[in-house]
């Protein structure tokens, strides 16, 4: 499975496994199994050791303590749409997880906004000194 123009999985290392659907449905749910059951080991793939990392300090709940990602499709009545959709959603937390994240460049404000900030914390201090009681 192609994850970027750099990384690839093989397909034995993802393990798909076909289990009956929840929730209402009829016989379908009952006989045929559609629901896709992906489970992948993080420690023991062949992705680069930076995406190990990042994966793994993850705070994802699909992701165990173990190292194994799992995730379970069932939105879909056939099973190789719901094959598809696990392949995707493991494609997506990879891809998020490799994406590297431009470092914010600190600003400063600028000198007419500062003076504007002072104008208006001013004429509101102004406000509040007029509602006190007058002194004779």
């Amino acid at each position: 499975m192609l994850i970027s123009h750099t990384i690839t999985i093989d397909d034995s290392e993802i393990e798909l496994l076909a289990i009956r659907s929840q929730g209402a449905g009829g016989q379908n749910v009952n006989k045929v199994a559609t629901a896709i059951h992906l489970r992948f080991d993080i420690h023991a793939s062949s992705l680069p050791g930076f995406c190990k990392q990042k994966l793994l300090t993850l705070h994802d709940r699909r992701i165990t303590k173990d190292g194994v990602i799992i995730i379970k499709a069932q939105e879909h009545r056939s099973q190789e749409k719901n094959r598809q959709e696990a392949l995707d959603r493991l494609k997506a937390i990879i891809q998020n997880a490799t994406t590297v994240r431009k470092a914010r460049k600190r600003t400063r404000p600028t000198g007419s906004s500062r003076e504007k900030r002072l104008e208006g914390k001013a004429r509101r201090g102004r406000i509040k000194v007029l509602r006190k009681k007058v002194d004779d």
